[in-house]
């Protein structure tokens, strides 16, 4: 006869497992809407002439990126799920918008190509975030620094316009985010096995999930890009 203790360890599993398909699930579609509106956006003259056309168009629009995410990551506890849901949905589209300058930028077997590449070392690396035993919570802090430090040198870099600094800053982005891929899918089953005092926390719950892996990804995939030769 089974016992309690293990009856109560199986219901945990099945519901985080029902918890990160829920995760992925929101993932994927960010991605798929993302994909669906660059792709818009690139066949799109007056788009394209709207959005890149106009620097203060682009600019709030990257803005208004950024303001979503914050105001996703740092308000949701005020948030209801359906108004989370929405502005993750929103975020994902915008930067379709914004991402839809790689199509003018990169040959579209270059982007599948990149795509595959990206996805395959995601997959791996969320696989062993979720699977390993090793705690990665101290890797927290040296990827945030790393995250930290790449950004400032890319911006630096806009005025400086070093291949070096540039490509330094690319292997390097690589890197965090690979790490932050598996310290983000640990955190996430961190939580899933400590549950959710209701169904409404665990959808807001899942929603942060998807944009944490989101970003990563997106991330991911546009560092790797700049290894592609086939520019159109």
């Amino acid at each position: 006869m089974e016992s309690p203790l293990s009856f109560q360890r199986e219901r945990v599993a099945v519901a985080s497992s029902d918890f990160f398909r829920r995760v992925y699930n929101w993932m994927g579609g960010g991605l798929l809407l993302t994909g669906l509106v660059a792709l818009f956006t690139a066949a799109s003259p007056a788009m394209l002439q709207l959005v890149f056309g106009n620097r203060l168009v682009f600019y709030a629009l990257v803005i208004a990126e950024l303001g979503l995410v914050v105001a996703l990551s740092g308000a949701i506890n005020r948030l209801s799920a359906a108004n989370a849901t929405l502005l993750f949905l929103l975020y994902s589209a915008l930067s379709g918008v914004t991402f839809s300058v790689i199509f003018l930028t990169y040959t579209r077997a270059s982007i599948a190509s990149t795509f595959f590449v990206t996805a395959g070392t995601f997959g791996a690396m969320s696989v062993y975030g979720h699977v390993t035993k090793r705690d990665l919570t101290s890797w927290g802090s040296f990827l945030f620094m790393g995250l930290v430090g790449v950004v400032l040198a890319s911006l630096v870099n806009l005025f400086l316009h070093s291949p070096a600094v540039y490509w330094i800053s690319t292997y390097c982005g690589i890197l965090v985010f690979v790490g932050l891929t598996a310290y983000d899918t640990q955190k996430i089953k961190a939580l899933a096995w400590q549950g959710f005092s209701n169904e409404e926390s665990e959808k807001k719950a899942a929603i942060i999930g998807a944009l944490q892996l989101y970003l990563d990804f997106i991330n991911l995939f546009l560092l790797l890009l700049r290894f592609s030769d086939r520019r159109r």
